[in-house]
């Protein structure tokens, strides 16, 4: 019997390509986290209630749904590269216009340009991940994912200790979107030349790399299957399921800590810097994971881990209690979005990046929806309320899983065989 042949050693350019891609999704979660502490003071200064506050924070989204649908264009007509470097840099200046908008309309219309550049260097950037994991031909995607988390965290501290030393927005601000254009710009040597598809792997990588897919990939046929649009569906509200819970850290967790509790602004900022710093335990532990259980059983017990986490904290609320939740809500979507974007990225008949830009506009419409929904209840029924889409999303995975892929193993050409 012929021993399993290992995935092939990348090269040089594939390991600077790998460093490159992280920088960008590092500089992706410094951008918005350093906002995100200082939420709660912008809406208090705007005169916002919870709802007026969860509509305005929904033109992100509303921004994301209408500029981020021509991700996909850009992204093969001028490359991933190109597309997550230009964008990500225009983030940076977007997000500190939003910080130092005056009035609600203007602050609404900042995060609306805000929404549409990440929405577009969300998908370049995944795709340029993805390109540079298909050529690696095992699992590392979770990696990159995890070094935003890296990067909200990061951020998510620089903004609440700017808080607390009550350094003006404005100055804040413009270090970071400086720090960000810095940064970008001399990562983007480190990147990927040429076609989205690789050309210059030989037959073999090409076998290995797309048989590692969640889903099996097949070449575009211009028509898809209506089965394989009801997966994209399921691994839209799978990816969803994340980013509500991301997004109750992000919007809600800073003012549910200070409103409740009475936290500082410093320390109002750990609810989000514990969801994070947990989603980064788990994306950095992601690739092992699921190279060893598979997507949907880790994806299961994530749900599960969330579940029980933040369904605590919301029934018995105490301050440490309640970050803690947040902490374990995040290391429990800490795989969901990186598996979907995987998965979809490979279902077959869609073009090059298009079922990414698709599954990217279904996650922005899940932004729209959050955050006046949880504002809405907030002002009937109170934030703890609101807050309870956080445990309903962990039921909405154990139910969706399935569509994931389960465990791996080598088969006798050197490929994985799923199972």
């Amino acid at each position: 019997m012929t021993a399993p042949s290992p995935a092939p050693t990348p090269t040089r350019s594939l390991q600077r390509a790998r460093v490159g891609v992280a920088l960008l999704f590092l500089m992706n979660g410094v951008g918005f986290a350093n906002l995100v502490p200082r939420l709660p003071e912008i809406r208090v200064s705007l005169g916002l209630s919870y709802t007026g506050y969860g509509v305005t924070i929904a033109m992100q989204a509303t921004g994301a749904l209408l500029i981020g649908l021509v991700a996909g264009h850009l992204i093969r007509r001028l490359g991933s590269a190109l597309v997550a470097t230009l964008s990500m840099t225009a983030l940076g200046v977007g997000v500190a216009l939003a910080g130092v908008a005056p009035t609600a309309l203007l602050f609404g219309a900042a995060l609306f340009l805000t929404g549409g550049l990440d929405a577009i260097a969300d998908v370049a950037q995944n795709a340029h991940g993805i390109r540079v994991q298909r050529a690696y031909g095992r699992s590392i995607l979770n990696s990159f994912h995890a070094t935003w988390s890296i990067g909200a965290v990061a951020g998510g501290l620089m903004g609440g200790a700017a808080a607390g030393l009550k350094v003006p927005l404005s100055a804040h601000l413009a270090v970071v979107a400086l720090l960000m254009a810095v940064v970008n710009l001399a990562g983007h040597r480190l990147l990927l030349r040429g076609p989205e598809r690789d050309t210059e792997l030989d037959e073999a990588e090409l076998d290995f790399a797309e048989q590692e897919a969640a889903v099996p990939h097949h070449p575009s046929t211009g028509a898809v299957a209506r089965g394989v649009w009801l997966m994209l569906l399921a691994l839209g509200v799978i990816a969803m399921s994340g980013t509500w819970v991301e997004d109750a850290g992000a919007t809600w967790s800073a003012s549910y800590l200070t409103d409740r509790f009475g936290a500082g602004a410093t320390v109002a900022a750990l609810g989000f810097v514990a969801l994070q710093g947990m989603q980064f335990v788990g994306r950095t532990l992601g690739d092992r994971m699921v190279d060893r259980w598979g997507q949907r059983a880790v994806a299961r017990v994530g749900a599960l881990i969330g579940l029980v986490g933040m369904g605590s904290a919301l029934a018995f609320p105490t301050l440490w209690g309640t970050i803690l939740g947040f902490g374990l809500a995040g290391f429990g979507v800490a795989t969901l979005i990186p598996s979907a974007m995987h998965a979809a990225d490979e279902l077959p008949g869609f073009r090059p990046g298009s079922a990414l830009t698709i599954l990217g506009g279904l996650l922005r419409a899940s932004f729209l929806l959050s955050p006046p929904v949880v504002g809405a209840i907030a002002d009937s029924y109170g934030l703890r309320a609101g807050l309870l889409m956080m445990p309903v999303s962990a039921v909405l995975v154990l139910a969706l899983a399935g569509v994931l892929a389960t465990r791996h193993e080598p088969s006798a050409h050197g490929g994985p065989t799923v199972r």
